[in-house]
């Protein structure tokens, strides 16, 4: 058994699965039931009106949505932001834009170090050794 401070209000406890401690566990399950509560009743809420209605920070709400606790599939005014720039989107974690961007430096990257790997193969030279 591993003893751990949690992340969220700083009390040792014995940890099992999550770095958070029991009353902190229970604690975000009574927001994510508010939560849950709210929006079945209020399909139509946004993101800061879930907040203001139920006193859970934009930030758990992210995260409950984040971890697939929480579909914004059928919440129409429920948007996330995109973790590069902040734009609006539905799913993911990158907007379509910020996505396109990161696989062309990808491309980049990978173009040239097989640049650089054929340079290098190029140059190199065989010796061979004389009795």
């Amino acid at each position: 058994m591993e003893l751990r401070n949690c992340y969220r209000c700083g009390r040792l406890f014995a940890k099992a699965f999550r770095d958070l401690c029991p009353n902190c566990l229970k604690d975000i399950e009574a927001e994510y039931n508010k939560c849950m509560d709210y929006l079945r009743k209020e399909r139509k809420a946004s993101m800061s009106e879930l907040s203001e209605a139920t006193g859970v920070s934009i930030a758990q709400i992210t995260k409950f949505i984040r971890e697939g606790r929480i579909s914004i599939a059928d919440l129409p005014n429920m948007f996330l932001g995109c973790e590069t720039c902040g734009a609006t989107i539905r799913e993911g974690n990158l907007c379509e834009t910020c996505r396109r961007r990161l696989l062309g430096d990808l491309q980049k990257s990978h173009e040239t170090k097989a640049q650089a790997e054929a340079k290098e193969a190029k140059n190199m030279t065989y010796r061979t050794m004389q009795e």
